[in-house]
């Protein structure tokens, strides 16, 4: 085959990846959006999970990176095939492991927690976890659009077909407080996402591109004949934002706060624990591997390691379950 109508079937197929990667997006999210749907994100993760697949095949293709699965037999190539009989293709996570992968490192993130948050979802039923899970749904969104159009051309954006869904009903402040809580997240959901948060370093965890968090306030107009904006965004740290009123929406990254080991061992000892010392909290770390950055529990900033409230947590219940030796 001459090099002339191979680029054009690289081509030709490249654009209809792309085609049902936009379409595979734009579907999730009128889905996510349809109010008559209860089964919302779990459809979500599945579908995106197809349209970020489809969107990296597609790149992966423009670059004659080969993104099927398939066994060297001497200069030939044998390709991997399913039962039916169908070349097997890379899945989104193999995607990430090429060193072509176009992708930051936080929107790798954001798509690896969905990635594990549907292998959680997709053999067991689960209720509610719209609004726990929207502030990553959001970026994963965001990501989408932004990657689609860096990649493939601004007149492919899909944010010109999409605006924010319109809602029936407010969140109060006692909401916010139940959201926070996660009152109806399933056991295994709500063990999944602190696992998987807590491993995360704080810029990691502040990133827009792994949770977009946002704060909708009303907002109406001042004049007769001006017309309402329902939202305006102002970064934190604008002068605007000095002066926060209904009428703005001010973002700000959330930190996780951290602790020196001597303040966890203060803070245990002053919860009625005073026999428990810097010696102690030295021999539980090294027991459980404490320091090891896939556990959660701390971090390490300038060479000084800082431990997270969730080390806290565990000194706490080890101190409470041996407190005949240190009470």
């Amino acid at each position: 085959m001459s090099s002339q109508p191979r680029r054009r079937r690289i081509g030709s197929v490249r654009n209809e990846l792309i085609l049902k990667s936009r379409e595979a997006a734009l579907s999730a999210v009128q889905i996510f959006n349809n109010p008559l749907i209860r089964f919302k994100s779990e459809l979500f993760v599945v579908i995106m999970n197809i349209a970020w697949t489809y969107l990296l095949h597609a790149f992966y293709r423009g670059k004659r990176v080969e993104y099927r699965y398939f066994s060297q037999a001497g200069t030939r190539r044998r390709f991997d095939k399913t039962k039916g009989g169908a070349i097997k293709h890379w899945e989104l996570e193999r995607c990430f492991d090429d060193a072509a992968c176009p992708l930051d490192k936080e929107t790798v993130t954001n798509l690896r927690f969905l990635i594990g948050l549907r292998h959680e979802i997709e053999h067991r039923m689960t209720t509610r976890i719209d609004d726990h899970l929207s502030a990553k749904f959001q970026a994963c969104c965001l990501n989408y659009n932004h990657y689609l159009k860096t990649l493939f051309g601004a007149q492919l954006g899909i944010d010109k077909y999409l605006s924010f869904s319109l809602q029936f009903s407010h969140i109060s402040r006692e909401q916010v407080g139940e959201l926070g809580r996660a009152v109806d997240l399933p056991d295994h959901i709500h063990s999944y996402i602190q696992g998987f948060e807590e491993a995360l370093s704080d810029d990691e965890f502040n990133s827009p591109h792994f949770a977009y968090r946002v704060l909708f306030v009303p907002k109406t107009a001042n004049r007769k004949g001006q017309a309402d904006e329902v939202i305006e965004f102002v970064k934190a740290d604008s002068p605007l934002a000095q002066d926060v009123n209904v009428k703005y929406v001010s973002l700000k990254e959330v930190e996780r706060p951290k602790m020196l080991a001597s303040h966890v061992v203060r803070q245990i000892q002053q919860e009625e624990f005073p026999r428990f010392k810097m010696h102690q909290h030295t021999l539980l770390w090294k027991s459980l591997d404490g320091k090891n950055p896939g556990r959660g529990y701390g971090t390490m900033v300038e060479a000084t390691w800082y431990w997270y409230e969730s080390w806290l947590k565990v000194v706490r219940q080890h101190c409470q379950d041996n407190a005949a030796a240190y009470q």
